[in-house]
């Protein structure tokens, strides 16, 4: 894919640097005092009922435990969540809390929580590894209505901005169309169409778009209408057993459970009848979970993430199980999703 912007690639840094400097569209960015005495964050998200939910979630541990993580690991993960709160605080964010090894932020503008995604990926990425150990992030934010109580928030906003992290690869930043639409020009000039995703609740699919922090030759900008990426088929095999199947067509889904008349059955006590389904959308193979104890996938290198009645898109290469988590499966379904990255422009 031609980049459009230009014959040479801008990072997004130094298109802040250059904006910050007058050659460009200068970034608005509300500065707000943190303290005890300062302006709180949380009493103009009160008013307004709306801002900008952020997590961000550390990647890179091979163990996802505390209690299993040898020092430096631990070390390294601490480490990395202080420089995210430093960037968040920075950016004029407020933390809300920390999940584990993901921080969940707060921000009263998608500007001001892009601005934050794209610095924490520059210096999470500038960390050097602690042995084997080294550390990327995993990013999604998104803008809308939020229900605030004491100093947390909650609500469709917060959940949707979770379900981005999970969606998101190891070093990417994620959005939804919505949310980058009401972004300054100069960051919609860094963001791409990915694919679509059903959310439940939501009548229609919602379209995700990325957030370039660190432009190649290969992106075509947000606000393009003339130019479609055209992707090569994409690819699923799925392996149990001795057994493979191979989808590839336009519209192709397999339904996996204990049922007998399922495309694909696992004979696993903690699966349900018509357990999960996986289906072709667009250029992606999206598994939906509809059981009653949850489906497990794990993408080889990120943690292990549970679904429930919920959908997922599949990465690379990775495990599906069943009712329980991989370790304590009987049955396991390995998965390679093989996409062609060449584009091409019309």
């Amino acid at each position: 894919m031609k980049h459009l912007s230009g014959p040479k690639p801008l990072m997004y840094h130094e298109a802040v640097a250059g904006a910050a400097q007058g050659y460009g569209p200068r970034l608005s960015v509300t500065s707000h005092t943190l303290g005890d005495q300062g302006i709180r964050l949380t009493e103009a998200m009160e008013q307004a009922r709306q801002t900008t939910v952020l997590f961000a979630d550390v990647s890179g541990v091979a163990k996802p435990y505390e209690s299993e993580r040898d020092p430096a690991s631990a070390e390294a993960i601490a480490g990395c969540l202080e420089l995210l709160r430093q960037t968040v605080e920075s950016h004029g964010g407020r933390v809300v809390k920390t999940i584990g090894d993901k921080v969940m932020a707060a921000f009263a503008t998608p500007d001001a929580a892009a601005n934050a995604a794209a610095s924490a990926q520059y210096a999470v990425d500038a960390l050097h590894a602690a042995g084997d150990t080294k550390l990327g992030v995993r990013i999604g934010f998104h803008f809308g209505p939020v229900i605030q109580r004491d100093n947390d928030v909650f609500g469709d906003t917060v959940n949707l901005a979770a379900r981005l992290t999970e969606l998101a690869a190891r070093n990417q930043i994620i959005t939804v169309q919505e949310t980058a639409e009401r972004l300054a020009p100069l960051c919609r000039n860094f963001m791409r169409r990915l694919y679509a995703i059903h959310v439940k609740g939501k009548a229609e699919d919602v379209e995700l778009c990325e957030f370039v922090w660190h432009q190649a030759d290969d992106v075509t900008v947000f606000e393009t209408n003339r130019t479609k990426a055209k992707l090569a088929p994409v690819t699923l095999r799925l392996k149990h057993r001795d057994r493979e199947i191979i989808r590839r067509r336009e519209n192709d889904s397999i339904i996996i459970g204990r049922d007998q008349g399922c495309g694909l059955v696992v004979a696993e006590d903690m699966a349900s009848r018509q357990h999960c389904t996986i289906e072709r959308r667009q250029n992606n193979f999206v598994l939906t979970d509809r059981s009653a104890n949850g489906t497990f996938v794990t993408v080889e290198g990120d943690t292990e993430i549970r679904l429930r009645r919920e959908g997922f898109t599949l990465r690379k290469h990775g495990w599906i199980s069943f009712g329980q988590p991989r370790a304590q499966a009987k049955e396991l379904v390995e998965y390679f999703c093989e996409e062609n990255p060449e584009t091409m422009a019309d």
